[in-house]
């Protein structure tokens, strides 16, 4: 029997395996398969990659509802309570959904206490180091294809502090982190970029800046505008840290 013929047998389920009894070098390929690439094969496999988020202590839990509620929040607290993880978190929630059309995230180029040096490459490549914990965050919600795939559609954009003086930022999410390295005059910048139908979540540690003490600007920033009723100041704590327990001993001490 031809090869032709014998494919078309097992295509249209016309195949006697019996004739083929005593050649071992003949065997019958599988015909019931374990997966489809047919849709409805397939429902029972999980096909969502974002995960719902939860809050983990009453802090968290807060800041959840301030973003869920309000136009501005300032997340203020230490290493390891998750500011930046549910900013960015409920960034993609709101993208997917269409509640915004675009994502903004903004972080200084502040060097952690040590100079780098030189970087090579263009203005993307050498801003990459300091942003590289959004895209860790992102990455975390998205599959990093989607990531770039949103990016290159400009639904997902970001851009160190000093690239967004003069922007009105509307219908968008923002996320301003690590805002302990802005000075007051760079942080009174960015607050004023809110545009229509957007939200700003900014979030910094005013106890681990790597700037001089009074050049931070976010703890009298947050001060000010604690003030207004329109604007959520959340204050996390040590009990909401959610990283090893380690993290939330150590900073009892140091």
């Amino acid at each position: 029997m031809s090869k032709r013929a014998l494919k078309r047998q097992l295509r249209e389920g016309a195949f006697d395996a019996g004739q083929f009894e005593g050649d071992d070098k003949i065997r019958r390929l599988p015909l019931d398969r374990g997966w489809s690439p047919l849709a409805h094969h397939n429902d029972d496999r999980d096909q969502a990659y974002l995960k719902t988020i939860k809050a983990k202590s009453p802090g968290q839990q807060q800041l959840i509802e301030a973003i869920d509620s309000k136009n501005l929040v300032m997340a203020l607290g230490p290493a390891g309570t998750g500011k930046t993880y549910l900013a960015i978190a409920k960034a993609v929630e709101a993208l997917e959904s269409g509640r915004v059309g675009r994502i903004v995230l903004s972080r200084p180029a502040v060097e952690a206490g040590e100079s780098i040096g030189f970087l090579p490459g263009d203005a993307e490549d050498k801003l990459a180091p300091y942003l590289r914990p959004l895209y860790d965050a992102l990455s975390d919600r998205l599959s990093m294809k989607r990531v770039r795939a949103l990016m290159a559609e400009g639904a997902i954009e970001i851009a160190p502090v000093g690239f967004m003086r003069g922007r009105t930022l509307n219908n968008a999410f923002v996320v301003i982190d690590e805002a302990q390295n802005c000075t007051y005059v760079q942080l009174k910048m960015l607050l004023t970029r809110l545009g229509w139908h957007s939200t700003m979540v900014v979030t910094g540690d005013p106890n681990q800046s790597d700037l001089l003490p009074e050049l931070s600007g976010l703890g009298g920033v947050a001060d000010r505008l604690e003030e207004l009723g329109n604007v959520a100041v959340v204050r996390l704590a040590e009990r909401d840290i959610v990283r090893h327990p380690l993290v939330a001993e150590m900073l009892g001490v140091l």
